[in-house]
């Protein structure tokens, strides 16, 4: 819980020492793989977390045959390391792409590793199963489980992971922080995920639970007994006379008598004084966690629970819509684009899981239309007609914010116009929003300045009013496309061609200038690549690595087929293409767009943390942008490692990364990169230095590396990152919304590169009463600042619907520090007795019902780090599936 005072600011005379009010007061199973530099041999949070959800992944494969492949069979997968890559290319296909399914777990997994490091989340005992609060802790557990199937069903999968991650978390502590091992059990806690069972035995205050032990290692300081307890961890609450402390270095309940500790969260005596128990505890947690894994499951159905954590190839499908009077042609482009793929895709692997609609106009915008059922999308798009005329500009950019909220991370969003923005103020809080979700934003704006009818206008515009569509579209990484009324049709077909398994090649320069060729790499695992060109073309041509080139006439030529559009050219090229450089040469009145798409499997996911070494809780402290002046760690997990452009090649492999600056493309520095974990699972891992990171800026990052046979590879992150100016932390306490309730929010504002003058502006998304204390902040360097906020839930607030709260720092009117953003998801969800709790949710949806028994046992748990020697275990099977079906009537 968050303390009564929080302090308004701290100044500290080291970057160490400021990071050091990170670090929490309670311990756990180490956060994330980042941790075994602490304590190699551990098994981690991350480690469970993914395990277990692979197992369950694997599970719900074995039983659901793929359409039109051959059955998995378990026995191959018996004693193998379980990959993600291994799964869907068994599933779905060869070359099937895991990247989204992987960016799911590591959106748990770090969610998971925030709970030690949140400043609502690290103190609390009833978090972590400290301090004997275990009835407590259950109640928290339970509660955020229902959260993550009220997120689910509300389609917001992004505060659904948080609240899983939340959840494993407390979960994995059960078995690291409590006795649960010590009394010889072999089995998860049979009652600890339902509600309706009471916790038996447990030790009460005035019952001593541990001898002394002044030595690291304390195998022996347990008194024994038959009781369930938890160990105390620092000062609050206070440790009564006779009760086991949590132990290790940290631990200042640890000095008080009984001395010692019974945590048994790392391999190291210096952390953990049972370490000697580590494995065993680590072998209930990862069971344990495949039991809420399977519980999820039985509740949700197949389809949901899929969704939940994006098991499969395919994307979502998300339209943003000026819906004006003259926007007719475009929203019936939108439309055929939309059945074309409804119907292309349906049935397979590749049908989009996902579908947002957020229509526009001006003055208003909205309502966003979600749903998981194409039918229900193609219904409701087919609804919207253009209604009359309506002035320009239009309300594009909070439509388009809508849109983001709503929309899954690593999504392309199209958004379709002929107007520009009336609300260009949001223009960078939407480009920072992008960027938190990962999505990629175009704009295909049907600008004529002949046509008048059906547009009005207040006044002559200017030549500018486009910008804010173009800032957004380089931020995320994705285009403004400017055409006519009659090409929109075959412009859009873009769309369709977008939600393939594509990644953006790397130009260089990453813009055409006058008398340079643009050039970029073709390496044997890219194929079907396709060259957009668009703007004020005179001419262009396409030259391969052999010398062989292709101009701009339509038709097929020597490398591909050309079709034109306008001023927009698309050339498909021919299979296989050639290895090697390749160059492009454009001749233009503008600066055109040009963009080089390709399908491969290999690609990489990223993301950026603070490097935790000292304290309880070694780990990656997880940012969503690097500070300016913070020492920080870039973490990259490359997906598709089993590609390989002949059988039998060793596995591609990349050595460094390069930071490019945008929109310039100037290298600002090339950085190695450490394998970190087993090589198979692709993770490594780059030191940043603040000197590299010094001055707030966008960049973006470049993989280079060889193939199996030692050629060039050459990969690029889908969208810019940003260097942010401060450290801005907006965290809640763990819960829910209640209508009718007042919450504290807790901010966190830092400084790493010098003296900041910031002002704080807030908003909240529905409108809800939104209050603060600071509404200015002056920070010198290494100095904090604490606040508070208070959100007001009115009692009229829908259940089951999600908040968006908003903190802007923005440098004062006469600064150049340009502004940092920090978003928090919350979720409203009225108080239910246990009742209700095991009232089955039935939806609306047709389509969100499974065939599926409502629990399946797990006969198996695949080796990996946190399960090895633990493969085919018979007992799981029986036991499991008994507690998991008794216990469904609690839920």
């Amino acid at each position: 819980m968050l303390p009564t005072e929080v302090p308004q600011s701290h100044l500290g005379p080291s970057v160490l020492l400021l990071l050091q009010l990170l670090l929490p007061p309670t311990s756990a199973f180490f956060p994330n793989i980042w941790s075994l530099l602490a304590a190699p041999g551990s098994i981690t949070h991350q480690d469970l977390t993914e395990e277990a959800a692979l197992n369950v992944t694997l599970q719900l494969f074995l039983e659901q045959p793929p359409p039109g492949r051959p059955p998995l069979r378990l026995e191959n997968f018996l004693g193998r390391t379980l990959l993600a890559d291994d799964l869907f290319a068994a599933y779905f296909g060869p070359g099937s792409p895991s990247r989204r399914f992987r960016a799911a777990l590591g959106e748990v997994s770090r969610a998971n590793a925030a709970q030690d490091f949140l400043p609502t989340s690290r103190n609390d005992p009833d978090l972590h199963f400290d301090a004997e609060r275990l009835d407590q802790g259950r109640a928290q557990l339970v509660g955020a489980l229902r959260e993550t199937l009220v997120a689910t069903r509300a389609l917001d999968h992004t505060l659904a992971r948080q609240r899983l991650g939340a959840a494993l978390h407390a979960l994995q502590d059960f078995y690291s922080h409590s006795n649960w091992v010590e009394l010889g059990e072999q089995q998860p806690h049979p009652h600890l995920l339902w509600p309706r069972q009471e916790l038996q035995n447990l030790a009460q205050v005035a019952d001593p639970t541990c001898s002394d032990c002044e030595a690291l290692s304390c195998p022996g300081n347990w008194l024994g007994f038959t009781l369930l307890t938890s160990g105390y961890f620092g000062t609050h609450p206070p440790k009564p006379p006779g009760k086991c402390s949590h132990g290790g270095h940290f631990d200042l309940s640890s000095s008080q008598p009984p001395r010692g500790g019974i945590n048994k969260d790392s391999t190291s005596p210096g952390f953990s004084p049972h370490h000697m128990l580590h494995l065993q505890a680590a072998k209930l947690a990862l069971l344990a966690s495949i039991q809420a894994f399977g519980l999820l499951r039985s509740r949700l159905g197949d389809r949901d629970f899929s969704r939940l954590l994006d098991i499969t190839p395919a994307s979502s499908l998300s339209f943003v819509l000026d819906t004006t009077g003259s926007m007719g042609e475009e929203i019936n482009a939108a439309k055929i684009q939309a059945r074309h793929i409804v119907e292309q895709r349906k049935g397979s692997p590749m049908e989009p899981i996902h579908y947002v609609l957020v229509p526009f106009h001006d003055p208003g915008f909205g309502p966003v239309f979600t749903t998981s059922d194409p039918d229900s999308f193609w219904q409701q798009l087919n609804e919207i007609h253009a209604l009359g005329g309506g002035d320009e500009p239009e309300m594009c950019l909070s439509a388009l914010q809508l849109a983001l909220l709503h929309t899954p991370p690593l999504s392309d969003i199209f958004v379709f116009t002929d107007a520009s923005p009336k609300d260009a103020f949001l223009t960078n809080q939407v480009e920072s929003l992008t960027q938190e979700r990962r999505c990629r934003v175009t704009f295909l704006v049907t600008e004529d300045t002949s046509r008048v009818q059906g547009r009005a206008r207040r006044e002559i515009l200017s030549p500018l009013r486009f910008e804010p569509y173009k800032a957004v579209a380089l931020a995320s990484g994705g285009e403004v496309i400017f055409t006519k009324d009659q090409h929109i049709g075959d412009v859009a077909a873009i769309v369709g061609d977008s939600m393939a398994a594509l990644v953006t090649l790397p130009l260089d320069p990453p813009f055409v200038v006058p008398g340079w060729p643009l050039v970029f790499s073709v390496d044997g695992l890219l194929q079907k690549i396709t060259v957009r060109i668009h703007g004020d073309i005179s001419s262009f041509w396409i030259k391969n690595p052999a010398g062989v080139s292709q101009d701009q006439k339509e038709g097929t030529g020597p490398l591909g087929h050309t079709h034109r559009f306008g001023q927009f050219w698309m050339v498909t090229m021919h299979d296989p293409p050639q290895t090697g450089t390749w160059e492009i040469q454009v001749t233009a009145e503008d600066t055109p767009g040009v963009r080089v798409q390709a399908q491969t499997s290999l690609d990489f996911l990223f993301h950026f943390g603070i490097s935790m070494e000292d304290g309880p809780h070694p780990g990656l402290y997880p940012l969503t942008q690097p500070v300016a002046g913070l020492q920080t760690q870039l973490l990259v997990e490359v997906t598709g490692l089993g590609s390989q452009a002949n059988p039998g090649d060793p596995q591609p492999h990349f050595s460094h990364v390069i930071l490019r600056g945008v929109p310039d493309g100037a290298e600002l520095g090339r950085v190695p990169l450490e394998p970190v974990g087993p090589p198979e699972r692709g993770l490594l891992a780059a030191s940043l230095p603040p000197t590299l990171l010094s001055t707030p800026r966008p960049f973006s990052l470049e993989l280079i590396g060889q193939d199996g046979a030692g050629r060039r590879l050459h990969r690029a992150a889908p969208q810019p990152s940003t260097v942010v100016p401060v450290l801005l932390e907006l965290s809640a306490p763990s819960g829910f919304l209640a209508p009718g309730s007042k919450v504290p929010l807790s901010l966190r504002i830092a400084s790493f590169s010098g003296p900041q003058d910031l002002d704080l502006r807030t908003s909240v998304n529905p409108s809800f009463s939104l209050t603060s204390n600071l509404s200015r902040a002056h920070l010198e360097l290494n100095e904090s600042v604490w606040g508070r906020l208070w959100l007001e839930v009115p009692d009229s607030a829908a259940p089951d619907s999600v908040v968006m709260v908003t903190v802007t720092a923005a440098g004062r009117e006469d600064s150049p520090v340009p502004p940092t953003h920090a978003f928090l998801r919350l979720l409203v969800l009225a108080p239910a007795p246990q009742d209700q709790l095991a009232t089955p949710t039935s939806s609306s949806d047709p389509t969100l019902t499974t065939a599926t028994p409502a629990f399946s046992p797990f006969t198996f748990v695949t080796e990996g780090r946190a399960g090895a020697g633990l493969a085919g275990s018979p007992w799981w099977g029986t036991v499991g599936g008994l507690l998991l079906l008794r216990g469904l009537a609690s839920w």
